[in-house]
């Protein structure tokens, strides 16, 4: 009898859906997933119901915006049910997030259409935008800005290789600063030279300069789809796919020039440009300018997928599970972190055993939680990841990576506080103006102090990078904690490092340390 064999039928194929509620407008995908994480679009569609177009004067989303919304999202659930999909998520971005009546909205929806939305943070906006880069892009060996452009706010990431250092969310939407300047003619003259400026005021508000040179500025969003589309028209090339299309700040510049100075009728007729964007187009554009001016960036590349792609590949994923094996436990998952960082494992394990020995025989004496060993043991083993980035401020660098690593196993205050220790490693002694150490409430500030004057022991007393100290008895008393080393030699340049960095832990705990060799008397 001849072997049976199974086809799968288009039929049996699972389908998803993704929505993306803009402050501009409103999107529709409809896919079907492919092996190996991919998926082929089978309907795609827009509307543009300006659900932001009132939230800069306001704080509301107005009642014709919601109108046109719901009846767009009537319109795409029809065309999703009509493609079978099997799974449909619905996410609102800027404009809902902040809108005093955002709630309101979404109670409408599910109300009217039974179709749940799920509001999402601007730090979970960037990571699908980023997401969608890192999964269609070569980052390896590239520090990369990618913007993120909406029509109530912009979204900027910061990473290198695959990996997110910073996230800046900014309020530059497209819409909010065509509200706040004007779309018109006006643009021509002085009220184009005050956005200009307010934007410029934002970005260095809300953003700081990288320490290594950015080598790929990319941009996500309608705003540089329609860039790419303008451009590639004026060459000629309106047949060719806009994904991967570069243009230059003076090409840019030259258009934005061009384009604020004609009347929005002229605006709609620019080949390449969507007639529903020509009111909020040189805003858009405007951004772009002066990101590519505050980051010192002459060149960018337009990508024409972003939150949605990035959405529609989270969810099949979580569908089809990761392409790669889980981490075996948690202590694999933080060393395939660090390991992507480039830090030296050997150190890094070392420390943390000798950090964690201290610790626990401190735990009683000084009324500290033992629990929180398994936070020091992670800090110790990622205090080092900022070397990715710079060797110098390497401390500060690995904050901002453990705090976008995503890392599972961690609550997201719990990670705050592993990022906090490992930043605190080295350098400055965390004070009430650093914004990281500010934000945790006054118990997990002491958490971090204790745990972060012990990371520094331990680090000094692996100083060589040799493992020479090969384990720490603890004594402690009211007035001295004693550290007796074990080590086959005289661990001279550790115990200098050590001592040279106690004086975090003799002032978080009101003591003095000792460390002493137990193989003689010095």
């Amino acid at each position: 009898m001849p072997e049976q064999q199974t086809t799968l039928v288009p039929d049996l194929i699972p389908r998803l859906a993704a929505i993306d509620i803009g402050s501009n407008s409103i999107r529709l995908v409809v896919a079907e997933s492919q092996a190996g994480g991919r998926y082929r679009i089978l309907d795609e569609e827009l509307e543009t119901t300006r659900l932001g177009g009132a939230l800069a004067s306001t704080g509301k989303l107005d009642d014709g915006s919601i109108e046109a919304s719901l009846a767009a999202l009537r319109r795409f659930q029809a065309i999703a049910a009509g493609l079978n999909i099997e799974n449909l998520r619905a996410i609102a971005t800027c404009a809902v997030r902040e809108a005093s009546n955002g709630k309101e909205f979404c109670r409408k929806v599910k109300e009217q259409l039974d179709l749940p939305i799920e509001v999402i943070s601007a730090k979970k906006e960037a990571h699908l935008a980023f997401h969608s880069v890192r999964r269609r892009l070569d980052l390896a060996g590239k520090n990369t800005l990618l913007v993120d452009i909406g029509g109530g706010s912009t979204e900027i990431v910061l990473a290198s290789g695959e990996l997110i250092e910073s996230i800046y969310a900014t309020t530059l939407g497209a819409v909010r600063l065509g509200e706040k300047f004007g779309v018109g003619q006006s643009l021509a003259g002085d009220d184009y030279d005050r956005m200009r400026k307010w934007i410029d005021r934002r970005l260095k508000k809300t953003t700081e300069k990288p320490v290594a040179p950015i080598h790929l500025l990319i941009g996500s969003g309608g705003t540089f789809t329609n860039l790419a589309n303008m451009v590639m028209a004026a060459k000629g090339q309106s047949r060719l796919p806009v994904a991967g299309c570069q243009v230059s700040r003076a090409e840019l510049r030259h258009l934005v020039d061009r384009l604020r100075k004609m009347s929005l009728k002229q605006r709609r007729e620019v080949a390449g440009l969507n007639p529903d964007r020509a009111d909020i187009i040189v805003p858009g554009l405007a951004v772009i300018d002066r990101v590519m001016r505050r980051f010192k960036i002459n060149l960018l590349q337009v990508h024409p997928y972003g939150v949605r792609d990035g959405l529609l590949l989270s969810m099949i994923e979580q569908m089809q599970g990761s392409g790669e094996a889980p981490p075996a436990d948690e202590t694999a998952q933080i060393e395939r972190f660090a390991t992507a960082c480039g830090v030296e494992l050997e150190h890094s394990r070392h420390v943390a055993t000798i950090a964690t020995q201290i610790y626990s025989a401190m735990c009683e004496h000084y009324e500290l939680n033992p629990d929180d060993c398994r936070l020091l043991d992670a800090a110790a083993r990622m205090q080092d990841v900022g070397y990715l980035i710079n060797y110098k401020g390497h401390h500060k660098h690995s904050y901002h990576l453990i705090c976008h690593s995503a890392m599972e196993g961690f609550r997201p205050e719990e990670l705050e506080i592993i990022a906090n220790v490992a930043r605190y490693h080295r350098g400055a002694t965390p004070k009430n103006k650093h914004e990281n150490f500010s934000r945790l409430e006054p118990a997990d500030q002491q958490r971090v102090l204790s745990m972060a004057a012990v990371l520094r022991l331990a680090g000094g007393l692996d100083r060589s990078h040799n493992r020479t100290i090969q384990s720490v008895q603890v004594a402690c008393s009211k007035s001295q904690l004693e550290l007796s080393v074990a080590a086959d030699e005289y661990p001279e340049v550790d115990i200098w490092a050590a001592r040279n960095r106690a004086q975090l832990f003799e002032n978080v705990f009101d003591t003095e340390v000792s460390i002493q060799w137990n193989g003689s008397d010095l």
